[in-house]
């Protein structure tokens, strides 16, 4: 069998905050941007890795979605329990750095962890637990 990871998926409440975040901070790629208002699916990637991507996505856009579902998903973003995603950089001081500077929130500072990796966490403009590991 011959799988890869293509694309996962991350919500947005500010479409134009998610892009500079992404694009501006860490420096992903803009692959497309389609829609209008808060309603747009923008997909990013590291440049140099044009299989793998994010699609930022307006949360609970699905007409199945329930009221009551779609009010649980607001709350959750809120609380930043919704959506998350394990990067992973070379140098994770100067990535903290970079990051810090463009004002994200700051969750942990790079950290070596009891089961020997080495990390920090932001949250994005939605609340999405970004987490960076570094290669070792």
């Amino acid at each position: 069998m011959d799988i890869t990871i293509h694309t996962s998926f991350l919500p947005h409440v500010d479409p134009d905050a998610s892009l500079a975040f992404y694009r501006d901070v860490l420096g992903f790629e803009v692959r497309s941007d389609v829609g209008q208002g808060t309603m747009r699916w923008i997909v990013v990637g590291p440049s140099g890795q044009p299989d793998t991507s994010i699609l930022l996505a307006p949360p609970a856009a699905d007409p199945g979605v329930t009221e009551d579902e779609r009010r649980t998903i607001g709350e959750m973003m809120a609380k930043g329990t919704y959506g998350w995603i394990l990067l992973a950089t070379r140098d994770l001081d100067a990535t903290f750095a970079k990051v810090q500077s463009g004002d994200a929130e700051v969750v942990q500072e790079p950290t070596e962890q009891p089961y020997g990796i080495r990390d920090c966490a932001f949250r994005d403009p939605a609340g999405n637990l970004v987490r960076i590991q570094e290669l070792r």
